[in-house]
């Protein structure tokens, strides 16, 4: 990013930190709706990916400030309406991105320490196509189904609209008997130019730009639109196989080649960081005339073998990156700046533009930080901007590396009206009133209304009816602020989901049914979707609870961990923060640090929290967490703790290994300890696990125990 855009990640404050999580995680998910769901972008995808990225730095800084709606553990979107749903049997995941040569260094560097192994490996390395996402499953050689992404668990059934692609084989010769394959479905500039001439001269949409073209006439209910639209097909990757396409990157693709899949002519084998940088940039001298849109280019592990045990994050592979070209500035008037009240209470202040042009996309929001970046001072009180502080009025230059809602970078004083004054961040709460308190060391300014400001109310609404909390189908954020503001139905709190059909049914004069928006079949369909989540699983209670730093994957972990709601709620109650059994145990979940801890331990302790919770839970069938049960191994189940160097694998690994055999990973040792692995200058957890008697073996023990001696 340029000079005085951010604050760097290793300046910021961890309230800084978790002020720019909680804006980055409202941009992207507005972004992946707009993308995903109504292939209607409002910002590139090179915009999008640099705005996930800062959010991962900000996280791998402050990991106990991860967000329960992280963007790090989403990919694309809910599925649209008027579509059947397919769930992939392997998930569609994102790709981590890179903007700079470094990155692309530190990509093979992680790789290489992960494997515990030296480079330069072998990479292929493709131009990454800007379309839509699509998987094409084939049994017997037969085109059986085609869905898109969707939230990369759950897409759309497209499989009529792909059938008329011509750049999609209906059936195959001499492939496995199951294959997913994987690709891009696009539209050629010229192709693209034509359509939209058709489409004008009809009196019809035009489209802005060939995704947007090749998105909507793919996600169309007619497929005979769809037919009538010049779209084409590249495969790059597959899902589910019934046999191996090959060992090797290349050798899948090629071999998708021979069974008839359009594979791009660009993608090559480089040796190590320096020629993947020097396809890169041959392919970038390409792009204008290439005939299609890129915004890219993708590295991956060559060596299936590596691939495998390189494995997978929560939402992306550890094998693969998109290297993305850069992005655009643009120059515009700043209108106004408004303040938007989050989930915690923080006030964030966003800038409304005169709507300019960055980049193909039309632009008239972008973040503003806090009110020292406002001030143009960062948060050690050094300058940004040369100390150029932003006033309503002033002519501005904003910057979309990546953001949904951009930066503003920089400020033309030459052009600052004479009557300017400077901007005050107020310190009354625009929603509820209350006083709006910037603690010291803090760079936020928070509301202190809690539970009585709206803005807090609805927004942990939102999120206990997201897609990876409660995730209740026709209960949206449109639906929950019309039943937050309601004077004879409202909702709250979250145990008055589950009273709504009752409080409804002993209303005789405002029926929900009455009421726009509604008739008799979709408050049916609510009340009966509200009805199957009352079983819902331990995972998703926690998420959906909102507790600050608890995001998804901790959630996963804490229910792993404590197996029941009643365990759960139990070592909380009695847990002391920084002292006690009940403290020891939840911090030495590997992955649990002491501010999350504590997060989580004052949330069950604070007696409005706690009735809220426990008015909850008085609705619901908690399931138990299901534990991976893996018969014939010898650590399923079993608490490891690793400690020391290990030589053969790395620590990662070694962890990741360990948890897909169904063991438990922590932290640190403790009486539930049932294995410790002990690699050279094991120091105090071995003294520790002798004392206790507990099992100690080293490395090759492990290695053998598991079966990879």
């Amino acid at each position: 990013m340029g000079a005085g855009m951010t604050i760097p990640v290793d300046e910021l404050t961890a309230e800084r930190a978790r002020q720019e999580l909680a804006a980055l995680a409202e941009q992207i998910a507005k972004a992946n709706a707009a993308y995903h769901t109504l292939d209607a972008p409002e910002i590139s995808d090179a915009d999008y990916d640099a705005l996930k990225r800062r959010n991962a730095e900000i996280e791998a800084r402050f990991p106990s400030l991860k967000r329960p709606d992280s963007p790090s553990d989403q990919v694309g979107a809910t599925v649209a309406e008027g579509f059947g749903k397919v769930t992939h049997r392997v998930a569609m995941l994102s790709l981590e991105n890179g903007f700079a040569d470094d990155d692309v260094t530190d990509f093979e560097d992680r790789v290489c320490k992960y494997l515990n192994l030296r480079g330069p490996l072998t990479y292929t390395a493709e131009p990454k196509i800007d379309g839509l996402s699509l998987s094409l499953r084939y049994e017997g050689g037969h085109l059986v189904k085609a869905a898109t992404r969707g939230d990369g668990e759950v897409g759309e059934d497209v499989t009529a609209n792909a059938r008329t692609i011509n750049d999609i084989p209906r059936a195959l010769i001499g492939a496995p008997q199951v294959l997913e394959v994987r690709g891009e479905v696009y539209m050629s500039h010229a192709d693209f130019a034509a359509l939209n001439e058709r489409q004008a001269k009809a009196g019809e949409k035009t489209f802005a730009n060939p995704r947007n073209g090749a998105a909507g006439s793919l996600r169309q209910l007619d497929s005979s639109i769809t037919a009538s639209r010049p779209l084409r097909f590249f495969a790059y990757t597959w899902g589910e196989l019934s046999e191996p396409l090959s060992d090797t990157q290349i050798g899948a693709i090629n071999r998708l080649k021979d069974l008839g899949f359009q594979t791009n002519p660009l993608t090559v084998l480089c040796d190590g960081p320096e020629a993947l940088l020097a396809h890169y940039r041959r392919i970038e001298s390409q792009r204008a005339t290439l005939g299609y849109d890129i915004d890219g280019v993708v590295y991956k592990v060559n060596d299936l073998a590596l691939q495998n045990r390189l494995g997978f994050r929560s939402s992306t592979p550890r094998w693969a990156m998109a290297h993305k070209f850069p992005a655009e500035l643009a120059w515009t008037r700043l209108l106004s700046i408004d303040i938007q009240v989050g989930r915690t209470g923080a006030l964030s202040p966003v800038a409304r533009l005169q709507p300019v042009t960055v980049g193909g996309v039309v632009v008239s929001n972008a973040t503003l930080h806090n009110e020292d970046y406002i001030a143009g001072r960062d948060s050690k009180g050094g300058l940004i901007r040369e100390g150029k502080d932003i006033r309503v009025g002033d002519w501005v230059q904003v910057y979309r590396a990546g953001d949904v809602i951009p930066k503003v970078a920089d400020v033309d004083l030459a052009q600052r009206p004479a009557v300017s004054t400077p901007w005050i961040m107020p310190d009354i709460c625009p929603e509820c009133g209350s006083p709006a308190v910037r603690e010291e060391g803090d760079s936020v300014r928070r509301c202190t209304g809690g539970l009585i400001c709206p803005a807090q109310g609805v927004e942990r609404l939102k999120h206990f009816v997201s897609r990876h909390a409660f995730d209740i189908e026709g209960l949206g954020a449109k639906q929950v602020e019309m039943f937050y503001k309601d004077d004879h139905l409202p909702i709250k709190t979250p145990a008055d989901i589950f009273t709504l059909a009752q409080r409804d049914a002993a209303n005789p004069l405002q029926k929900l049914k009455n009421r726009d928006g509604f008739g008799d079949k979709s408050t049916t369909n609510l009340f009966a979707a509200i009805e199957a989540k009352r079983s819902i699983p331990l995972a998703r209670l926690i998420f959906a609870l909102g507790i600050r730093h608890v995001g998804e994957s901790t959630a996963g972990l804490l229910a792993q961990h404590y197996g029941s709601w009643a365990a759960f709620e139990a070592g909380m109650t009695h847990a002391k923060v920084g002292e006690g059994a009940e403290w020891a145990e939840l911090t030495a979940i590997d992955g649990v640090g002491a501010v999350l801890a504590a997060s989580v331990v004052q949330t069950f302790q604070n007696d409005r929290e706690r009735a809220a919770i426990d008015a909850l839970v008085a609705h619901l069938d908690v399931q138990d967490a299901v534990r991976r049960v893996i018969r014939d191994n010898p650590v399923a189940g079993k608490t490891v703790v690793f400690t020391g160097s290990l030589e053969k694998m790395t620590r990662a690994e070694a962890k990741a290994r360990a948890e897909a055999l169904g063991a438990k990973v922590a932290g640190s040792v403790s009486a539930k300890t049932d294995l410790l692995v002990a690699g050279p200058g094991a120091g105090s957890k071995a003294k520790e696990a002798a004392k206790l008697g507990i099992e100690t073996i080293d490395e090759d023990a492990w290695l053998a125990l598991i079966g990879q001696a």
